[in-house]
């Protein structure tokens, strides 16, 4: 099943079921909000999951693209992006749990074709504010799919104030022998699918409040879930990347972990940018900035005659048409080609200083800091520029 497929086998069985699709939003959330980018499924819904009324209805369904800077780290790894796609579901104080899971389970079952047997769920145990969440609990075990109570993995919250409920999250087994253990004492048990009980909100005391109006969130990466369905092991080998993965490689010579980082970070640049944003040292252009020096980094780590003049316009077009974004290849390519001069300039100036006596022994903390703060020289290149001292 390929990434288009999976995304209308999940929209069509919501729509079905009386849910209207909204369009997904931008990665940039509306004037007003304090954070960069949309992170999660959830986070342009969050007024209407705190009671007021949506345009459509109390049963919606979307795509929604996200941006997440908290694992930059771990990208290079087999399922960790910059830039997904988060499928969702929700209920505006319309139908209840149970009824979100018994959906949630047929869509696995019959629409993904995911067999019981390979399915775990965790349900929240309880504490010393709730009881357990006894309803999701019959409604698994009605269905004959293994439950695991848990407490802290399965209490979701908006932050320390603001809407929050138990959920029951759903796990697939990724190994290659019959399903063991449980999700929380094996890792090949993967989560896919979180369904979010919204019936509480937690005040500045810490206390909890009953909702007026309780809603469902329900939130599964589409990547992850294509992973799983088309029988991989990393994101990067399936259709999403297929393009990059095969085009890459001829041109530049990477070890599996920098391929991986430098296809993320390029496709996540080309979104960024055409969602509008634009590279400065400041706000959501920084994070566009980062990203891109990031990558050509690692990109002239061992080669640095390495530029992204080179790059493939079919790459660029086949991200923005999958993101069905229409600012054009020409303008993508401008954009990334201007960041890499700028790069070019910043590593001359940074071979000059680091030339210098001041630096020419072991760098302490001050010093990179001084670095970063005072000449935009992120640690990661000052290292690279000694290296080729």
């Amino acid at each position: 099943m390929d990434t288009d497929r999976t995304v209308r086998v999940f929209t069509d069985f919501y729509r079905e079921r009386g849910h209207h699709l909204i369009t997904g939003s931008t990665l940039l959330p509306p004037p007003g909000d304090p954070v960069l980018f949309t992170t999660s499924g959830m986070h342009p819904l969050t007024p209407y999951l705190e009671g007021r009324p949506h345009p459509r209805g109390s049963r919606l369904v979307n795509v929604q693209r996200c941006l997440r800077t908290t694992d930059l780290d771990e990208i290079g790894d087999s399922t960790h992006l910059t830039v997904f796609e988060m499928l969702g579901s929700w209920s505006l104080g319309d139908y209840g749990p149970s009824q979100s899971l018994r959906w949630g389970y047929e869509l696995l079952r019959d629409g993904f074709g995911i067999p019981r047997e390979r399915l775990h769920v965790t349900v929240f145990g309880g504490d010393e504010q709730v009881g357990p969440d006894l309803e999701s609990l019959r409604t698994w075990q009605e269905s004959g799919v293994p439950v695991e109570l848990t407490r802290e993995d399965n209490w979701w919250s908006n932050g320390p104030v603001g809407p929050c409920g138990p959920d029951s999250e759903i796990f697939v087994w990724t190994g290659d022998t019959p399903p063991r253990g449980t999700p929380t004492t094996d890792p090949l048990w993967v989560e896919i699918w979180n369904h979010v009980f919204m019936r509480y909100r937690r005040i500045e005391d810490g206390s909890l409040r009953p909702l007026g109006r309780p809603g469902i969130d329900t939130g599964m990466g589409l990547e992850r879930l294509v992973t799983i369905l088309q029988g991989h092991d990393s994101v990067y080998d399936t259709d999403l990347f297929e393009p990059w993965m095969r085009l890459l490689p001829p041109l530049w010579e990477l070890d599996e972990p920098s391929l991986r980082l430098v296809c993320d970070h390029l496709r996540s640049g080309v979104v960024v940018i055409g969602d509008g944003v634009r590279p400065s040292n400041t706000g959501r252009g920084y994070v566009l900035r980062r990203v891109v020096r990031r990558l050509l980094t690692t990109l002239r780590r061992d080669d640095p005659s390495r530029t992204l003049s080179d790059l493939p316009v079919e790459l660029l077009q086949h991200t923005l048409d999958h993101f069905r974004q229409t600012c054009g290849t020409d303008l993508v390519r401008d954009v990334l080609l201007e960041e890499e001069r700028r790069f070019d300039r910043l590593l001359e100036r940074g071979r000059r200083l680091l030339s210098g006596p001041r630096y020419r022994g072991p760098l302490s903390e001050e010093d990179y800091d001084y670095l970063h703060d005072t000449h935009g020289l992120p640690r990661d290149l000052v290292l690279g520029l000694r290296r080729e001292g």
